[in-house]
């Protein structure tokens, strides 16, 4: 796929105006994170910004792996479209999904597309319709470490399968010493993170090592953590505050968590060198994925075993979810205008400067044309 390139820009995201209470939590994966600094100015942005008859509170639930993104994209859309709030609960995937199948938010997002049980439950909610998965955004899942005296790391799938499944159990082990043979690796305990709360960045997480390191991952993978052991944290925010305060620590986050200190991860994929997590990596992974949902639902396929040099593998694809027909006609031009202007050039120009990849144009096209077509 051909992906759109697009400058960084420095987002200003000060004491912007908004009028009304404005909630606002994350998509995918946590609760709250760490503050956007990249992204569009509210003038430049509320160009791209098309209210119509948009007003009143638009509530949605899910995915937090998006987190800082929906905060500068709500920031933006508010200035423009004064008449509407955003109230976005940001209570992991799965709690998205199902508040969207029982009709409570007008839209959900989620790092994992919708099942084909989940697709059957909202045709309750969709009426003549159901719902369908729009991705809006990508990102890095960082593989983020607190190690005195180790500024660089490298591991490789087998050895991440290993240390979060208990086989690998200290920081000197030779498995990690042969993919580190500069690096003064200490005696000491591993401590591995994971998510408490069903996860679409577990999810995708685990679908990596089972695509890769299927041997040494002996699990179905899925929204909810399998393997037994480990230190567990609700959110995305919640891990890295846990892998923060604990030497040894190390845990899977969206990249725009792996701050303050916290290293990130060289992944050894088997091309030319190790790939460090960033929003290019991200994109050209994404640039590996394939359209697999059918009719206006455009679920991707991400290729967790890339070798395509500078691909950073463990990538996920966050999805607005919506009714295709059947949308209640109070929020209907209020979750038009929001989803028009996060697909936008100008809404999908602020992610690289916050840690985020921007979907491909030849995918994004058709994204903009379903938004329109949503009734």
């Amino acid at each position: 796929m051909k992906l759109q390139r697009m400058n960084r820009r420095a987002l200003s995201l000060g004491a912007l105006a908004v009028s009304g209470a404005l909630a606002l939590t994350a998509c995918g994966s946590d609760d709250t994170g760490s503050g956007t600094n990249g992204g569009s100015s509210p003038a430049a942005a509320a160009s791209d910004v098309k209210c119509d008859d948009a007003k009143g509170q638009l509530l949605a639930d899910g995915s937090s792996a998006q987190k800082n993104a929906i905060d500068a994209w709500v920031k933006n859309f508010t200035q423009a479209c004064k008449g509407v709030q955003v109230n976005y609960k940001g209570s992991g995937s799965g709690a998205g999904v199902t508040a969207f199948t029982q009709g409570q938010v007008a839209f959900a997002g989620s790092d994992s597309a919708l099942k084909p049980e989940n697709v059957t439950a909202s045709k309750q909610v969709c009426s003549g319709g159901q719902g369908i998965d729009l991705p809006m955004v990508g990102g890095p899942i960082a593989v983020a470490y607190n190690l005195s005296g180790v500024e660089d790391l490298v591991l490789d799938a087998p050895t991440i399968a290993k240390i979060f499944n208990g086989k690998i159990t200290n920081w000197n082990d030779p498995a990690i010493k042969k993919l580190n043979p500069s690096a003064s690796l200490p005696d000491l305990k591993i401590q591995p993170y994971h998510r408490s709360d069903e996860s679409g960045t577990t999810d995708n997480f685990t679908k990596y090592l089972i695509a890769t390191a299927k041997s040494d991952w002996p699990y179905e993978g899925g929204k909810a953590w399998q393997a037994k052991g480990g230190q567990s944290a609700s959110g995305s925010s919640g891990v890295a505050q846990g892998v923060k305060q604990t030497n040894g620590a190390i845990g899977y986050m969206e990249l725009s968590y792996a701050k303050d200190g916290l290293g990130t991860v060289a992944i050894n994929t088997g091309a030319a060198a190790p790939v460090k997590a960033s929003s290019d990596g991200a994109t050209k992974a994404i640039a590996d994925a394939k359209v697999v949902g059918t009719g206006s639902d455009l679920a991707l396929k991400i290729n967790y075993a890339t070798k395509s040099e500078g691909a950073y593998p463990i990538t996920l694809v966050t999805y607005e979810i919506v009714c295709d027909k059947g949308n209640k006609a109070a929020t209907l031009p209020a979750t038009k205008a929001f989803l028009r202007y996060i697909a936008s050039e100008q809404g999908q120009g602020i992610l690289s400067g916050i840690d985020y990849a921007p979907i491909p144009e030849a995918v994004i096209t058709k994204v903009r044309s379903t938004v329109e077509g949503l009734s």
